[in-house]
This record gives structure tokens, C-alpha cells and sequence, in this order.
């Protein structure tokens, strides 16, 4: 997350088909009304009706019974009425062996080693610092091959319309698995209105999946939540030292006269909080169209990022302690043997 400095859905994967609808034709007989030789009209039209009975009895019960008398042809071809073989279920892959990163700064690990710059090494998702653990140590191991093995696309200060790009040099890589995490500067704008829009966000997301289909349709896509931005106001404004620094415009849609609770201000942090909650309700949406997309379930916007978990620098983002947290959520959603709720 950093702040901003100025003022749909995809295709699935899945595979669908129908059964073609059977249906029975009657033969009538052309001669039923004749007269026949032998005085015989009646007999004939009387065989008439009885097959005509028979006929419409078996009807009604292969309709009652749900019965198909229609099966496959010796030489393969199925005939009307045929079940449709389902295309196998894609089994989602628990330890992916390559990993691409696109997001924000909470994907640069922004001041979380030093103030106002990247730290890379500590990201909760490719970084190899061994005491934050990220996804990547904890699913490939040895930290040389994980910087072998992981590409970093993220951008400080990124923003949803900023993720087509960024998949698109993901996609390139073919990595078996690719992080998003992004949407806190989509939040964090100069005031309220200037917020991205929620069908823009859409938008973007969408497009950004189409991006990496295009390229690497087998990849894996893990998506995190957008974090809870209100419940970082609320952990921070009684601290002196981050009511100082939120005062430099960090976040000003949210964090703005932090110790403001009057209507206004409230009313402004409550739709910041909405916006929020929309994007990731859009996360979960467009990954749910997707085969291989698994969403958070909401993880990281529950967790309750406090104390040494938030940078000291801006008691804004990720800490090396925070880190692990968000590494930590990841890799248990990754390697569960469902997708979360």
C-alpha cells in the first residue's frame, strides 16, 4: 500500500454441455379410412387405435421412468439423448514450485526495513529473508533457489489499473502460480471521491486475468484480500507518533484528522470502509470465474494488523512481523485442500 500521490468477468475454464432432447415419432397408416375387402375397415382401424395405445402408454412411461432408450452407435457417434461426459475438474496444486508477485507496495515490503524504500526481500510473497518466512521459502525452501524460482512485479504504489501490465510480465514467466494483492491505494486517495470506482475495479481485475489466460492458462492464481483499512485507523490514531506521521497524507481518505470523530469525518471513514468491502466482494466474484483463481476468503481484511505488525515508520504498512503474517495466511490457503469460504 502506498498512497496514491494525486488527485466483468472472465472466461472460465470449466467445460459445460447439454444432452440433446430425444424425442419419439409416430408412424400413422395411410390406409386406416379405406374400405377394405372382406368387410375388414373396422379391425384395421381398431389395430389402429391399439398401436396408437401402445404407443402413447410407452411414451408416458419412459416420461414417468425417465428412461432413454438411446445409447452410443458401434462406430462412436452418440445418438440423441446421450449423456455428455463431464471434462475432468481441474485438481488445484498445493505446492506450486514457481511464483510470480503482482501488486502494490505491501508486495515491495515498502518500509519494512528501512524508511521510504523497498525491501523486496522481506515480501510476504517471493521474498527470501528467513525471518519473515514468505510463501516462497515455505513452499520451495533453499533461498537461493527461490530467487531462481519467484519474480517480483509488484510497484509501489500501485493501483488495480496497474495489474494488466504487471500480469502481462507475469504471464511471460509461465509461473505455476501468481500472488495478487492490491486495492489499498485504489482506497487510499486524496479524499473520498477520488476513490477508484468499483466498476473500474472490475474491470481491471477482469482484464488482468484475461491477461495472464492469454499466455499462461495454467497458471494458479492466489488473491488476497484488500486489508481492513478502518481497523488500521482505529489501531493507530491513540499512538502519538503515527497521528504525526498519518499528518504527511498517508491514506488522507481514511487517516485524514485521525482524531476527528465528528459526523463528517465518520461518515467519510465509513464509505472509505465501503469501498473496501466492494472491492474485495469483486476479488471474490471475478476469481470465482476462473478455474484455477483461489480468493482469501476475506483472511487478510479479518486480520488485525497491531503493535510491531505495522511498519514504525507510518503504523501503515507491513512490518517484517506482518510479513509473516500475510506469508503466513497465504501458504495455509495455498496447501488447504479447499479453497476457504
Amino acid at each position: 500500500m502506498h498512497d496514491r500521490h494525486s488527485a466483468a468477468r472472465t472466461t472460465g475454464y470449466g467445460t459445460s454441455g447439454g444432452t440433446d432432447g430425444g424425442g419419439g415419432t409416430g408412424t400413422g397408416d395411410p390406409g386406416a379410412g379405406a374400405e377394405a375387402p372382406g368387410g375388414r375397415p373396422a379391425r384395421r382401424r381398431g389395430r389402429a387405435a391399439a398401436a396408437a395405445g401402445v404407443s402413447a402408454a410407452l411414451v408416458l412411461a419412459a416420461a414417468l421412468t425417465g428412461c432413454d432408450s438411446s445409447s452410443d452407435s458401434d462406430d462412436g457417434t452418440r445418438t440423441k439423448g446421450a449423456a455428455v461426459k463431464k471434462a475432468p475438474e481441474f485438481v488445484w496444486d498445493r505446492s506450486p514450485g514457481t511464483i510470480a508477485a503482482v501488486g502494490d507496495s505491501i508486495t515491495r515490503s515498502f518500509n519494512a526495513c528501512s524508511v521510504l524504500a523497498d525491501c523486496p526481500e522481506s515480501s510476504w510473497s517471493t521474498g527470501t529473508d528467513s525471518r519473515v518466512r514468505s510463501l516462497a521459502l515455505r513452499l520451495i525452501g533453499d533461498p537461493a533457489t527461490v530467487s531462481q524460482r519467484t519474480w517480483n512485479y509488484a510497484k509501489t504504489g500501485a493501483e488495480m489499473a496497474d495489474i494488466p501490465a504487471q500480469m502481462a510480465k507475469a504471464a511471460a514467466r509461465k509461473p505455476e502460480l501468481v500472488t495478487v494483492l492490491v486495492g489499498a491505494n485504489d482506497a487510499c486517495s486524496d479524499s473520498a471521491e477520488l476513490m477508484t470506482p468499483v466498476e473500474d475495479f472490475r474491470t481491471s481485475f477482469t482484464g488482468a486475468l484475461k491477461q495472464l489466460r492469454a499466455v499462461s492458462p495454467k497458471s494458479q492464481v492466489y488473491v488476497s484480500s484488500v486489508p481492513d483499512l478502518k481497523r488500521l485507523w482505529e489501531t493507530g490514531r491513540d499512538d502519538p507518533v503515527g497521528r504525526q506521521i498519518w499528518k504527511l497524507g498517508i491514506c488522507a481518505s481514511m487517516l485524514k484528522d485521525s482524531e476527528d470523530l465528528g459526523p463528517e469525518a465518520t461518515a467519510r471513514r465509513a464509505r472509505v470502509q465501503e469501498r473496501v468491502v466492494a472491492y474485495n466482494a469483486v476479488l471474490k466474484e471475478v476469481c470465482a470465474t476462473d478455474l484455477r483463481c483461489r480468493y482469501d476468503g476475506g483472511a487478510v481484511f479479518s486480520y488485525a494488523f497491531e503493535g510491531d505488525q505495522l511498519s514504525r515508520w507510518d503504523w501503515f504498512h507491513p512490518s517484517r512481523n506482518g510479513q509473516n503474517r500475510l506469508a503466513e495466511i497465504a501458504y495455509r490457503n495455498i496447501t488447504a485442500a479447499g479453497a476457504p469460504k
